[in-house]
């Protein structure tokens, strides 16, 4: 029961940001215009990517005191379907970086340190697809993902604060809340983060399933 509770209202939360997301009236900024529309896409993959990671870290680590192999599984489904999240988050900014700067990729720390995100992430499937024995794999793999996590902390969000960035809140430049996030877009950008997050956990949990019955 409570599994189709989370799983209703994600969808729920994720169509009622799709549709209002488009037919809602935006702040009238400069440059940004209604690209700003975006903010309701972009940035709540990379939140649910982070989401998930995080759930795939926390598994990584519950693997390494317990040795369960099913937290083993969860964390490889959590972290794929975090690249998923990963993969479009990029394919949104891209567009966004197109219209408002001009190109589809500059030289920005936190476009930088997403894609160096990617490739540490596209690794540990390497790593583990390259192991044979079962828990010689889940216990390798933790390790890694817990290195992961750390790295994707460091790139995406210590780094990019520390350096001059085109992207919100970074190097300078003025955050969400004080300088588009108004209270009428927070009403359709945090569901839209909630939504995400819990339709991920979703495709996670059915990812997972179905490995578990190919076995």
């Amino acid at each position: 029961m409570t599994g189709r509770i989370y799983k209703g209202l994600g969808v729920a939360l994720v169509l009622y940001s799709l549709v209002y997301g488009l037919l809602t009236t935006v702040p009238d900024l400069p440059i940004i215009e209604e690209s700003i529309r975006n903010l309701f896409y972009h940035v709540s993959m990379w939140f649910a990517m982070v989401g998930m990671m995080a759930g795939s870290f926390s598994n990584a680590v519950g693997y390494l005191r317990d040795e369960n192999l099913n937290k083993d599984g969860r964390s490889e489904s959590l972290a794929e379907t975090g690249m998923l999240f990963a993969f479009l988050g990029l394919f949104t900014g891209m567009m966004w970086a197109k219209f408002t700067w001009g190109a589809w990729w500059t030289n920005d720390p936190k476009l930088n340190g997403s894609a160096i995100t990617i490739l540490i992430y596209l690794a540990y499937f390497v790593l583990r697809n390259g192991i044979e024995e079962p828990r010689k794999k889940a216990r390798i793999s933790a390790v890694y993902n817990i290195f992961a996590f750390v790295m994707m902390i460091v790139f995406i969000g210590i780094l990019p604060r520390m350096t001059d960035s085109l992207h919100p809140g970074n190097g300078g430049n003025p955050g969400f809340n004080s300088y588009d996030l108004d209270n009428h877009l927070r009403m359709i950008f945090y569901p839209a983060v909630i939504g995400w997050v819990l339709v991920g956990t979703w495709i996670a949990s059915l990812r997972y399933r179905i490995k578990n019955l190919s076995q």
